[in-house]
């Protein structure tokens, strides 16, 4: 049988945490520098260069991608491995939890996604696969054997032509090299208009930490912070602060997000819901940790550490500052 092709479409378990996943991208690149992250919990790696460097197949460095992330991460992972970015997210997607491979040989991609149902071909979703079997289109094979235009006219010139081609194995799309976002944000809509200013600071301080715990999680720093306050009447305020120095943690992101509101001047200004996102990001382990001489904070560092841990255990938001609670009280 012909080798699978060079494309790798790993899925992650959908429980894994943002650490984790950062973690198996990290393992994926032991493999080849080309690979894309998908958020929230895939990749694609190209590994045609990692075949000839391992002196195995595709199909070979996916099994032994499989094992790694089983023995040092303790996390399964499904592999679909392929020519083509469609056929091997197609293949991912069959594979029963919590993990496995199955790899499509080259030239052998017509046999494997002809039988199939029509909505597991990837890009397909269930409106279009709806159309598609009104029209008597239930599998693959079946939308593969008509003229691309007729699936044109069902789904629309776009979207039908991108199934036409998918639905034969054709996906020019490439694998590029792709990290995390370079930006994470976190938003709150308020139920009615707000005027309270000390409530908003309350929700502004709730969303700094939930933006904390996020790029703690994947192990990135922000250089930026920037706050959209959206107001009754479609109005926003929108205003950007440098950090000092890059930072992922609580207490110097809710300083900025504090100026950033003080700077807005609301008064009485009906708030309806507000976004905080951190920008221009880089890996925390880029960012510069200088020795502190103020016991406090490295006490709230310590904490913040072990809030992190607790919430991973029983879930996010469980151990939170306590001002978050106000509207409660």
């Amino acid at each position: 049988m012909t080798p699978a092709g060079g494309v790798l479409h790993v899925r992650c378990a959908p429980a894994l945490a943002e650490e984790g996943y950062r973690e198996v991208l990290e393992l994926l690149r032991e493999f080849s520098p080309t690979v894309q992250a998908l958020p929230p919990r895939a990749a694609l790696v190209h590994v045609r260069g990692a075949q000839r460097y391992f002196g195995a197949d595709a199909g070979r460095i996916a099994e032994l991608v499989r094992l790694r992330a089983l023995a040092r991460l303790g996390t399964d992972v499904r592999i679909g491995v392929a020519g083509t970015w469609a056929v091997a997210a197609t293949a991912s997607a069959r594979i029963p939890g919590p993990g496995g491979v199955l790899a499509v040989p080259e030239g052998g991609a017509d046999a494997f996604l002809g039988p199939l149902p029509v909505e597991a071909l990837h890009g397909i979703g269930p409106k279009q696969a709806q159309a598609l079997r009104g029209y008597g289109l239930h599998t693959v094979g079946a939308v593969a054997a008509v003229s691309p235009g007729t699936v044109e006219r069902i789904l629309g010139q776009r979207a039908g032509r991108l199934a036409a081609e998918r639905a034969r194995g054709i996906d020019p799309r490439p694998v590029t090299p792709k990290d995390l976002p370079p930006s994470a944000a976190v938003r709150s809509g308020f139920t009615r208009h707000e005027l309270d200013g000390p409530h908003a600071r309350a929700v502004l301080l709730a969303l700094v930490v939930r933006l904390g715990a996020v790029l703690r999680g994947r192990r990135q720093a922000a250089r930026a912070l920037s706050l959209t306050l959206q107001f009754a009447g479609g109005t926003r305020w929108e205003r950007t602060r440098r950090l000092p120095e890059a930072s992922g943690h609580d207490e110097d992101l809710r300083a900025a997000a504090y100026r950033l509101l003080d700077a807005a001047g609301l008064q009485r200004a009906r708030l309806t819901g507000m976004v905080l996102r951190a920008e221009d990001l880089t890996g925390a382990e880029r960012a510069s940790r200088q020795i502190s001489l103020d016991p406090v904070r490295e006490a709230r560092l310590t904490v913040e550490a072990a809030v992190d841990r607790a919430n991973a255990r029983f879930g996010p938001g469980t151990v939170r500052p306590a001002a978050t609670f106000r509207r409660a009280a």
